[in-house]
């Protein structure tokens, strides 16, 4: 609430010299009897009647209250926004093969491609995003959409047990992850079409090899960055064995060539994440890369709404006239 005529807020101000002077003076006021002792009288109880007496004083003071900030013109304000938002269209490609459940990211691989996967979707709420996974072959998790909530919940969804039951044959086939990725933007009208693939792998299945997937991803206008994770080395994974998880180290085998040439290619850029923090970096940088275009225009208009407190002030001022001739009404 604003008020248009703030200087006459500071009427407020004469409240303090008025307490003042009803708290001395208003025993001076009130009518009394000569009585030759009131010593019987000390120990009395006061009556209702006396107790409320103040709020006369007080209904007084609301009243007064009341029309300073009347004469003050509050005033709320209705404003509202006109936006215009250019866009990002946005494939994630994730790889969900066996090896994504190894633990040199934190809690694993995969979970930490998850988590900063779904840190960067919540930091994007103007763009259309989906999100496709591979491991031996590819398919579409989630299309592109607006509706982050039903995408985060898609994301949480995935596991690396799909290649392990069977329902997806394991291996890593980056060429078919990135042309389903591809294949979701192709009919896209954005002016940004991008899509992050991240991989702990090589290729090493599918029909379509990862260059022919980028030649076709620059084709049509589309930024590929793509992310490798994983140490330099080996890594521990767990392989269950009867009566419990084993862990064995297993070697990593990232193909930085290719997906260096896969984001040189369409314009893009090559990253690799050996641990979360990394991995977590990379994805804010690739945010301040890939930032969405958005004008806004503001309007707003103001309404007075000083009937409230008019009503008020009138209550209060009637109120306080009712009781003084009813409940405190004075005898002569």
């Amino acid at each position: 609430m604003e008020f248009a005529n703030k200087e006459y807020l500071f009427l407020l101000l004469l409240l303090i010299p008025y307490i003042i002077w009803y708290l001395l003076y208003r025993k001076k006021s009130e009518p009394t009897m000569r009585m030759s002792d009131t010593f019987v009288f000390r120990y009395a109880p006061k009556s209702w009647k006396v107790r409320l007496m103040p709020l006369q004083m007080l209904l007084r003071m609301l009243t007064f209250v009341m029309i300073v900030i009347v004469l003050a013109r509050p005033q709320t304000q209705n404003s509202w926004k006109q936006k215009t938002v250019e866009g990002i269209d946005i494939m994630l490609a994730m790889d969900v093969s066996t090896s994504m459940l190894a633990e040199d990211l934190k809690p694993n691989r995969i979970e930490a491609a998850k988590q900063v996967a779904a840190e960067f979707i919540a930091g994007r709420p103007n763009d259309n995003i989906g999100l496709t996974i591979f491991a031996g072959e590819s398919f579409t998790q989630c299309p592109m959409t607006t509706d982050h909530s039903s995408l985060l919940n898609l994301l949480q969804n995935v596991r690396t047990d799909i290649a392990q039951r069977g329902l997806i044959e394991d291996g890593t086939a980056i060429g078919m992850g990135l042309a389903n990725a591809v294949g979701r933007l192709k009919d896209s009208k954005a002016k940004s079409k991008v899509v992050i693939l991240l991989t702990d792998g090589s290729n090493n299945r599918g029909d379509i090899s990862p260059m022919t997937a980028a030649e076709i991803a620059k084709s049509l206008g589309i930024r590929v960055y793509t992310v490798g994770v994983g140490t330099n080395k080996v890594a521990p994974y767990p392989m269950v064995v009867a009566g419990g998880v084993q862990y064995v180290n297993i070697p990593v085998e990232i193909d930085n060539e290719t997906l260096s040439n896969i984001a040189k290619t369409t314009d893009g850029d090559f990253y690799r994440a050996t641990n979360t923090k990394e991995l977590h970096n990379i994805y804010q940088e690739i945010d301040q890369l890939e930032k969405s275009k958005l004008n806004v225009k503001q309007y707003s208009k103001k309404y007075d709404v000083y009937q409230p407190f008019a009503l008020a002030a009138v209550i209060a001022l009637l109120l306080e006239l009712l009781l003084r001739i009813t409940i405190f009404r004075r005898i002569p």
